[in-house]
């Protein structure tokens, strides 16, 4: 076990991303497909393809889902996911031709970096040719790149660095594991120690300013209406799941997010939870679920630990560092 969403047998991860431009697209890969499910808790999502993950539609399995930067300009990403997959023969067989079921969902990383520069058709091709049953990196990578955290004063007043994390549990035989990019406007705390990691700066950019100091403050000292953002992530088990468990599953993720973020699901949200059941052991839902929930609240602070400064915008070791005795 590696601690990441490939410890489940026949989930591969890919990434491409654009350093300089602040952005990145991020691949959950299986090959021999997986019967997907979704569930949407923001208020601004940027998906697509989540309509045909729904257990009333025809669609049986999903053999790749995308977690992108650059709003909703990122989901051209798609195409060279698809095209990627295509030539290798992978996708829904229709009698004409062969048609890769990729769904996936974008973040706004827009105010950082450079806003022109967004996933393209090249990138989600490049994310999905490298993606690989070893890679288990963390941070600034992939979906994770422009990802930032604490926007409750707005843009100018200070953020920190968000990024991309995974974790995984086992228990006997099953597998559960998570994949997600953190770019929330809310803090990010660790549920062991409730120890706040990351969110919006004091005016001074010394410390954190703490979410429930700023909302519980008389007007005026947060940006009303709350700017987008968004947190992002898959998980995968080697359980046999139909459509409408894997649609619990991602469901019962969210959990997760709210362990670890503090305000959560707001209207300037964009949160987004996948399923991906990729294997034929029997188990029970409400273990899976609950496993997939633990999992998905380290993995928010896995990467928030692991994001490094990019671009001035401090990430949550070195700010801390300085901080603390």
């Amino acid at each position: 076990m590696s601690g990441s969403i490939t410890d489940v047998p026949g989930i591969e991860v890919g990434h491409a991303h654009d350093p300089a431009g602040g952005t990145g697209c991020t691949v959950v890969l299986c090959r021999r497909g997986a019967v997907p499910g979704v569930d949407t808790r923001g208020g601004a999502p940027a998906t697509r393809e989540t309509d045909c993950l729904r257990p009333e539609n025809v669609v049986p399995v999903a053999h790749a889902l995308f977690l992108t930067g650059g709003s909703a300009y990122g989901l051209d990403c798609a195409g060279g996911i698809m095209r990627c997959l295509e030539e290798q023969g992978i996708g829904f067989q229709t009698g004409a031709a062969v048609v890769p079921i990729v769904a996936g969902a974008a973040l706004n990383d827009l105010a950082f970096g450079d806003p022109r520069a967004r996933p393209d058709t090249a990138m989600g091709y490049a994310a999905c040719r490298s993606a690989s049953a070893s890679e288990t990196r963390q941070g600034n990578v992939g979906a994770g790149m422009g990802a930032c955290i604490g926007r409750l004063a707005g843009n100018a007043r200070g953020m920190m660095k968000g990024g991309l994390g995974t974790a995984s549990l086992r228990v006997g035989e099953l597998v559960v594991g998570v994949i997600v990019a953190v770019n929330c406007n809310g803090d990010v705390l660790d549920p062991d120690t409730g120890e706040t990691l990351a969110g919006t700066l004091t005016p001074d950019r010394t410390c954190i300013a703490g979410a429930r100091n700023l909302l519980l403050s008389p007007a005026g000292q947060y940006r009303e209406g709350f700017p987008t953002n968004t947190t992002i992530g898959v998980v995968a088990t080697n359980a046999a799941l139909t459509k409408a468990m894997a649609t619990r599953v991602a469901v019962m993720a969210h959990d997760g997010y709210a362990r670890a973020i503090h305000p959560l699901h707001t209207l300037g949200d964009g949160d987004v939870s996948f399923c991906l059941g990729a294997g034929d052991l029997e188990a029970d839902i409400n273990r899976i679920g609950a496993i997939a929930a633990w999992a998905m609240a380290q993995a928010i602070v896995n990467a928030v630990q692991a994001a490094e400064t990019l671009h001035g915008v401090p990430c949550s070791r070195e700010l801390l560092g300085r901080s603390r005795p």
